[in-house]
């Protein structure tokens, strides 16, 4: 009975970790953790909440520790093996993740739930084609499950096999009409035309709901479906009801943002930036950066044409190797000035190893994330020899672009106008302040510029990344490499021009976003 009893306790002990996790309380939850552990020292899961509770802390050995500790209690045990692969890409051995992730692949079998977690883990790491094997591998274990049907159309997208993807994704609704996402996904995979688009359907799946139940995802793909069409007013009802569901689930404040753009001006000054401390001198970084839907994909294909360049993706690795060398920290404003004393070689050194884990051969590589523009400085100083690029475009054309797209993970500054905004105002601010900090050390690039003189931008483009000039570059669309960003069936077609004024058929449901930002003297004719 007294064995019962305390497995119910444990148990009852674990969920309340849990839910202190949840709601972000770490210091409670490690103190009931230790305590567990100190009577359970082989609990498995009190070692992966321990992981966990460093993991949020930003103290990623701390994480990898607790991790192993798990493995060493129960070796087979999956959720600690994934875990280990987590903790070691957080703390830079990339490396040593994509052969950890080898060795669950060879021994994996025929257990479904393996292989999801492997394809989930291989898009992480910008392993697409893996990905891709992994998730096929998943859909012929569970023929009928709709999830499993979902994740491969995923990984085919990735991987630019959209035929397939499309039928997969028609079987699948037929199947399960209630999975909003692949809706979603359909619906982005080309432009729709009259004769050959799901506008009806998806009006018929969306009447079927009562007011306001209906997943945001549909209402997202109903609107991609009516722009295609031309019908923009209906496109723009459908896209707001989408934004405005999506935001109401969100503990979002656009506050937080520019508290934190303002602090990185204040903390990220001159003194600093000219302070006598060596940075690690690596000459195959090549940033591209910039607001999302930009053409910071576009940009990463037209540079790994080119014999010379390969490309990491999308990644968090920079901000990462910022977490770890800056050391745990209480909160954001703490790690900004956390990251300023660290030292710049240290910095750049723990980036680049990170990245070499991926296991490129080519002497420059390509880090897309788009929001790396936060830490223009800490690269400059960091990497003084990194090739940086930064991608703009007109302010609402930029904005629109954001709003009407449903992200996955990240930018939930998207989904409101005023939101957007304001951040856009603090985006702006960061910007002008870096030109004026680094003047020549980076390249501003105009989408605008790059559509209507795709050649001419192209040699600026090389030419700044000190790259010789290749015909391949402006064929940029013939790529097969993969990519799982927001773009993936854009650029696989030549450049075209119709999404440059497309935000101008909202004007009169863009007006508020264009007002702010022109009363805070940001040029919108």
């Amino acid at each position: 009975m007294s064995e019962s009893r305390d497995g119910n306790d444990t148990t009852a002990e674990i969920r309340r970790i849990d839910g202190l996790l949840q709601r972000r309380q770490l210091r409670e939850a490690r103190t009931l953790c230790d305590s567990l552990l100190m009577r359970h020292p082989d609990s498995v899961d009190g070692w992966l909440l321990t992981a966990r509770i460093h993991q949020l802390s930003g103290d990623y050995r701390g994480m990898l520790d607790a991790a192993r500790r798990a493995l060493a209690v129960e070796p087979s045990n999956n959720l600690a093996r994934f875990t280990e692969i987590e903790a070691r890409m957080h703390a830079g051995d990339v490396a040593g993740a994509r052969a950890r992730l080898t060795d669950i692949e060879s021994a994996a079998g025929a257990d479904s739930g393996t292989w999801r977690r492997l394809a989930e883990f291989h898009t992480h790491l910008n392993q697409h084609e893996q990905a891709a094997t992994c998730a096929i591998r998943v859909a012929s274990l569970k023929p009928y499950d709709a999830q499993a049907a979902y994740t491969k159309a995923s990984a085919l997208i990735a991987v630019g096999r959209m035929v397939e993807a499309e039928e997969i994704l028609d079987e699948l609704i037929a199947r399960a009409p209630d999975d909003a996402d692949a809706w979603y996904n359909r619906a982005t995979l080309r432009r729709q035309e009259p004769g050959h688009n799901h506008v009806a359907p998806l009006r018929a799946a969306l009447a079927a709901r009562s007011p306001g139940s209906a997943p945001v995802a549909l209402h997202y793909a109903l609107a991609k479906e009516l722009e295609d069409l031309g019908q923009y007013a209906e496109s723009f009802a459908a896209l707001a009801q989408g934004a405005g569901a999506r935001r109401k689930v969100l503990s979002y404040r656009v506050e937080a943002d520019e508290q934190a753009i303002a602090s990185i001006i204040r903390t990220f000054d001159r003194a600093w930036y000219e302070s006598p401390a060596a940075g690690f001198e690596a000459e195959g970084p090549i940033f591209v950066v910039g607001l999302p839907r930009t053409g910071t994909t576009l940009v990463e294909r037209i540079l790994i044409r080119h014999e010379q360049v390969a490309s990491v993706g999308e990644v968090n690795d920079l901000a990462l190797a910022i977490t770890r060398t800056a050391g745990p920290t209480a909160d954001k404003e703490e790690l900004i000035k956390a990251a300023a004393r660290v030292a710049p070689a240290v910095l750049g050194e723990s980036y680049w190893s990170a990245i070499q884990g991926y296991g490129h051969s080519r002497p420059f590589v390509v880090d897309k994330t788009p929001l790396n523009f936060l830490y223009l400085g800490l690269i400059a100083k960091a990497l003084p020899r990194a090739r940086i690029v930064h991608l703009r475009r007109h302010p609402m054309a930029s904005c629109y672009a954001m709003y009407k797209t449903l992200f996955r993970m990240g930018y939930p500054f998207s989904y409101d106008l005023e939101d957007l905004g304001r951040y856009y105002l603090a985006y702006a601010r960061l910007m002008n302040y870096w030109r004026a900090l680094l003047p020549g050390r980076f390249l501003d690039l105009d989408y605008e510029a790059l559509v209507e003189d795709q050649e001419g931008t192209t040699r600026r483009l090389l030419e700044h990344c000190g790259l010789e000039w290749r015909e391949a570059c402006l064929r940029f669309h013939e790529n097969p490499a993969p990519t799982a960003t927001a773009s993936a069936a854009q650029v696989r077609r030549p450049i075209y021009r119709e999404s440059l004024d497309l935000w101008r058929n909202y004007r009169q449901e863009l007006a508020p976003l264009a007002r702010l930002l022109a009363h805070n003297g940001i040029a919108i004719e």
